[in-house]
C-alpha cells in the first residue's frame, strides 16, 4: 500500500473478484486488453497473478511503479498488490491468477507470501531465467483452449510445474517487516472475501460475518466501502451473480434451478439482478450464448 509524499495513503483503488475456470483451481484466460486502446484503473485481488505477453506489448504499473512489457516477456503480481494496465496498442497475452490458498504450505508470516518480479529484475539485468515459466504458461494455455480429450489432466500437470517452479526459483523468504504490516489491511478483508466465496450460496448477513471475524458491524462496513467501493450485499450479490453467469452460460441447467443453487431467494430475484447488470433477461442472454456458437 503506497503513501503520497505527505505521507497519505492513497485510497483509489478496488477490489476484483476473480471466480476459477469451471473445474479448475486458477483462472486462465486471454487478456481482455488485446484489442489496445485499453486501461484498467488500480484495484487488487487476493489471487496472485501472471501476465504474460506472446505478442505485441503492455504496461503493468504496480505499487506505482510501471513496467513495460515486451513480447516473451512476463510479470508476477503478487497478492493484494494494488496494479493497474495500460495497453494502447494491439497484443495477445495470456493471464493466470492463482488463489492464494494454493501456497498455504508455504507461507512466509501472517499468512503472507511473496513472489520475485521477473520485469523488476530485468529492468537491472539484461535478461532474468524467466523462460522456463514462460514455456509453463504457454504450453497450459494452449493446451486448456484447445480442450481434446483429457486436457484436464495435462493442463493439471503443467499448473503443478508452474507452481512447483513458483516456490522453489520465485518466493521470496526474506521480508521485510513492514511489508508484512502493509499488507495486513488488505489481508483481513481477503480472509473476509474468502468466506464470502465458501459460504455465498447461504443466507449470510453482514452483522455474522463481523462477528466471526471480530470486527462491529459498522467497521466492517466502513471497510467493504473503503476497500471494495460497493457494500456488503451488494459484493455478497456479485459474488453470486459470478457464480451462476457461469453456470448460465456453461450448462443447459434451468434457470430457476441455477438461481436457488447460488444464493437467489428465487428465480424471479435472480432475473431482477441479471437485468440489472447485463441489461436483458437471462434466458436471453443464454440464447444469444448459443446462437453465437452456429
Amino acid at each position: 500500500m503506497m503513501g503520497d509524499k505527505n505521507g497519505k495513503i492513497n485510497m483509489e483503488f478496488s477490489h476484483e473478484l476473480i471466480i476459477p475456470n469451471e473445474g479448475m483451481p486458477f483462472k486462465l484466460f486471454p487478456f481482455e486488453g488485446m484489442k489496445g486502446n485499453y486501461i484498467r484503473e488500480k484495484h487488487w485481488h487476493t489471487s496472485m497473478e501472471l501476465f504474460f505477453v506472446l505478442e505485441g506489448s503492455l504496461f503493468v504499473s504496480i505499487h506505482d511503479m510501471e513496467f513495460p512489457l515486451h513480447e516473451k516477456e512476463l510479470v508476477i503480481i503478487n497478492s493484494n498488490e494494488i496494479h493497474s494496465i495500460r495497453a494502447p496498442l494491439e497484443n495477445k497475452t495470456i493471464v493466470l491468477q492463482i488463489p492464494l490458498e494454493q501456497f498455504s504450505s508455504y507461507f512466509t508470516a501472517q499468512g503472507f507470501i511473496r513472489f520475485r518480479n521477473p520485469a523488476r529484475v530485468r529492468m537491472k539485468d539484461s535478461r532474468p531465467n524467466e523462460e522456463q515459466l514462460a514455456s509453463l504458461m504457454e504450453k497450459m494455455y494452449t493446451i486448456y483452449a484447445a480442450k481434446e480429450t483429457g486436457y484436464e489432466f495435462q493442463t493439471m500437470a503443467l499448473y503443478y510445474d508452474i507452481l512447483y517452479l513458483l516456490v522453489r526459483e520465485y518466493r521470496e523468504t526474506n521480508v521485510a517487516e513492514k511489508e508484512i504490516k502493509d499488507n495486513k489491511h488488505l489481508k483481513s478483508l481477503s480472509g473476509i472475501i474468502s468466506y464470502m466465496r465458501e459460504h455465498y450460496r447461504e443466507d449470510i448477513k453482514l452483522t455474522e460475518v463481523a462477528e466471526k471475524f471480530g470486527y462491529s458491524e459498522a467497521y466492517l462496513s466502513r471497510m467493504f466501502k473503503k476497500y471494495v467501493h460497493i457494500n456488503f450485499k451488494t459484493y455478497l450479490q456479485e459474488i453470486r451473480m459470478a457464480y451462476a453467469y457461469r453456470e448460465l452460460m456453461n450448462t443447459d441447467h434451468a434457470i430457476g434451478q441455477i438461481a436457488m443453487k447460488h444464493g437467489f431467494a428465487d428465480s424471479r430475484a435472480f432475473c431482477r439482478e441479471f437485468l440489472k447488470r447485463y441489461h436483458m433477461r437471462p434466458s436471453e442472454m443464454e440464447k444469444r450464448s448459443k446462437n453465437s456458437y452456429k
